[in-house]
C-alpha cells in the first residue's frame, strides 16, 4: 500500500501531491490493479489534512480511470501506467542512487540536488524537442 507524504516547500497543493504520488506509483509498478489506496480517514489522520482534500484527489484519480471507489470497502486501483520501459527502471534507479550519493559527497544539499537535476532535466527535454 502507498504511504502518502506532503512537501510543504514544493508549492504544489496537497491534493495534487496525492494525485502525483499515485500516478508515480502506478508508473513505477509500485501500485497494481486491485491494490487498495489508504482510506480517507487514514490519510487525514496521518497527514492532518481536510477530508475534502483527500476526496478531491481520489475523485480526480477516479475521473482519470485510474481508481474506483467501492462504497464501504475502499478505493482500488483499476489500471496501471507502467509500460515496456519498466524493465529498465532497476538499473536506472541504481545509477541515479549513485549519482545522488556523489552529489551529497560533493556537498550539495537536497534543494541544490533538486535544482541541479531539474535544470539538467529541462535542458535534456529542450534538446529532445530541437
Amino acid at each position: 500500500m502507498i504511504e502518502f507524504y506532503l512537501d510543504g516547500r514544493s508549492g504544489v497543493s496537497p491534493y495534487l501531491q496525492l494525485v502525483q504520488q499515485v500516478r508515480h506509483a502506478l508508473r513505477l509498478g509500485l501500485l497494481r490493479e486491485g491494490d487498495r489506496l489508504p482510506t480517507v480517514k487514514d490519510v487525514v489522520a496521518r497527514l492532518a489534512l481536510n477530508p475534502n482534500t483527500v476526496l478531491k484527489a481520489y475523485r480526480e484519480l477516479e475521473h482519470e480511470g485510474l481508481v474506483a471507489a467501492r462504497p464501504g470497502i475502499g478505493t482500488f486501483v483499476t489500471r496501471t501506467l507502467t509500460d515496456a520501459s519498466l524493465a529498465a527502471h532497476g538499473r536506472l534507479r541504481k545509477d541515479l542512487l549513485r549519482w545522488l550519493a556523489a552529489a551529497r559527497l560533493a556537498g550539495l544539499d537536497d534543494e541544490s540536488i533538486e535544482a541541479l537535476f531539474m535544470s539538467a532535466f529541462r535542458t535534456s527535454s529542450q534538446e529532445d524537442i530541437a
